[in-house]
């Protein structure tokens, strides 16, 4: 252990190697983002937008308990080993795609989608924060995320692209292959754990433990609780934007080249935005980062129930893109600043639960909402439930004595 060190110079040869791989870890998410909805309505003739949001209903869940399940077994069966199971069960995932006969394969590929971004985004994410220690995880996470998001938009758009010079199926699906296969094998032959800078960092570590970490993480915790709330509200807009948007737009006459933009857009701003929230989550106190990033993404979702015009659908997207921003590395900062090295995987895993449960809250939400009173209302809905989300934040959360001063 003495030959161990934690920080981002220290380690970053093993930091980029897992930016790397969480790019690919994003870029699996990026194949659906664009084009499921329609494959949905032309392929399979599903018009009710509750049938339609069924495969992120599915990929939430399965997600969601992924991540409470890596973070709870993070430490006895390692990062790594996590790492590489969540690719396996995601090199299937395009090939059935591609080949899908009916909609019950398509939900079918989200379970193992599932299940691959809980165990592979979850570890690289531990995993990251354990090479860094204490001083830059903002800026860690933001780097994280940015490449996972960063590729959900490029690969956003290319399938968009490809599906409208091409076809639906199966030209998009190919990048899935070469992600699937390029991150398997990296995270299997390059890929350390991190057990040791673990170890090295709760032996200096002051932070107290959690007694009952699921719940303190879940509510009791004035700043885990906010955070956690904020996490599900945040995915639950996230999940209305992958399935309602695609459909909104074509029902405007976008074609597919113009969704594949827009919705392209709002990621590429949250992923490169990343680059420069995570730097000012270890300056500013994260509670007023959380706050306006929340209320940001709310006003705008409010927006775009009144747009028109294509640069009105590219501004709100990227004002989403920017509020999202501010708040996904820093949720993550502040799970890690608010926790024991001992208790950070597993608190991380809770939170990760509760958040990603917010795309199947939002499925159902949104789905039924769209089917019973239009689409407008799901999103004036989502809307004010992100602000109200925001109202939490600034009631609730404290800031740390220590980082009351440094803005």
């Amino acid at each position: 252990m003495q030959n161990v060190h934690l920080g981002l110079k220290e380690n970053w040869r093993q930091f980029s190697l897992l930016v790397i791989v969480n790019a690919f870890v994003g870029g699996m998410v990026g194949l659906e983002r664009s084009i499921l909805p329609q494959i949905a309505e032309e392929e399979f003739g599903i018009a009710a937008k509750t049938a339609i949001l069924s495969f992120i209903f599915v990929f939430g869940i399965v997600k969601a308990l992924t991540n409470y399940f890596a973070g709870a077994f993070a430490n006895r069966v390692g990062r790594k080993n996590l790492l590489v199971f969540g690719w396996l069960f995601g090199l299937p995932v395009p090939f059935i795609l591609m080949f899908a006969s009916d909609w019950n394969w398509i939900v079918a590929a989200n379970v193992l989608l599932g299940i691959n971004q809980g165990l592979a985004w979850s570890s690289t994410v531990v995993m990251k924060i354990d090479l860094v220690g204490e001083k830059q995880r903002g800026f860690a996470m933001g780097l994280n995320e940015f490449a996972g998001y960063l590729a959900v938009a490029v690969v956003a758009f290319l399938t968009g692209y490809i599906a409208s010079a091409y076809g639906l199926r199966p030209y998009p699906f190919y990048i899935g292959i070469g992600m699937a296969v390029l991150g398997l094998l990296g995270s299997m032959f390059f890929v350390k754990d991190t057990k040791h800078h673990v170890a090295k960092e709760q032996s200096v570590s002051e932070v107290p433990r959690l007694h009952k970490p699921f719940w303190e993480t879940s509510w009791r915790n004035p700043n885990l609780g906010s955070v956690t709330q904020a996490g599900l509200v945040n995915n639950l807009n996230d999940g209305m934007v992958w399935g309602i948007f695609p459909i909104l737009l074509s029902g405007k006459g976008f074609d597919l080249a113009q969704i594949g933009i827009v919705t392209a857009v709002y990621p590429a701003v949250w992923g490169i935005g990343q680059l420069f929230t995570g730097l000012l989550a270890d300056v500013f106190p994260k509670k007023w980062l959380l706050f306006w990033g929340m209320l940001l993404q709310g006003v705008a979702l409010l927006v775009f129930v009144v747009a028109k015009e294509m640069w009105e659908y590219l501004a709100l997207s990227a004002v989403l893109g920017f509020g999202t921003a501010l708040v996904y590395p820093t949720f993550l900062a502040t799970v890690a600043e608010n926790t024991h090295p001992g208790d950070r995987a597993k608190s991380i895993g809770i939170f990760r639960l509760w958040r990603d449960l917010g795309y199947a809250i939002g499925a159902i939400l949104t789905g039924f909402l769209a089917d019973a009173f239009g689409m407008n209302v799901s999103i004036w809905v989502v809307g004010l439930l992100t602000i109200l989300s925001a109202g939490v934040i600034l009631v609730r959360m404290r800031v740390p004595k220590l980082h009351r001063f440094k803005a």
